[in-house]
């Protein structure tokens, strides 16, 4: 299946099969009940999704949404409950997966305890470097978005991004 940027691959709350994610980037997306969106994750290749049901069925935590062009592989749910059934050495594969996000979140975290917002900016912009270059971060999310991932409000991304512009 290949999803455009902006498309969505399911929204939060529906339940469905899980997905491998081939090539691209996902972005996962919480809404709260007030309808203000949340930016959560950041799904890269070769991850397998929804992270909270590769054990058991739950329904989507979030939306997932194509943050560049993408190609996804669909997973029949009762299959891959199926097969861990039949299969129960499959579940060290499953937790090192996990083990591969928990790692990655950690490396997020990193991210949010830099000591300047500027240095805040230049680790995701370097992490995100390796999946999109040569589109720049703020080609792919919004300085909002952008500002949620790091804990900084979108006018001071905004500053930020600024400042990197050299002089004309």
């Amino acid at each position: 299946m290949q999803l455009n940027k902006g498309e969505v691959l399911f929204r939060q709350g529906e339940s469905g099969p899980l997905f491998h994610l081939k090539s691209g980037l996902l972005k996962i997306v919480r809404i709260h009940a007030d309808g203000t969106p949340f930016i959560v994750n950041i799904i890269t290749p070769n991850e397998r999704i929804p992270h909270h049901s590769l054990v058991s069925p739950n329904p989507y935590f979030g939306t997932a949404i194509a943050l560049v062009a993408s190609e996804i592989e669909v997973i029949s749910a009762s299959e891959w409950y199926q097969q861990l059934q039949e299969h129960p050495e499959r579940y060290r594969d499953i937790a090192l997966l996990l083990q591969d996000k928990l790692r990655t979140m950690q490396q997020r975290i990193d991210q949010l305890t830099q000591l300047t917002p500027a240095l805040k900016l230049q680790k995701l912009q370097a992490w995100f470097r390796v999946y999109i270059e040569p589109a720049s971060l703020s080609d792919v999310l919004t300085q909002d978005e952008i500002g949620q991932l790091i804990g900084l409000r979108r006018e001071t991304v905004n500053r930020l991004l600024r400042a990197q512009q050299p002089d004309v």
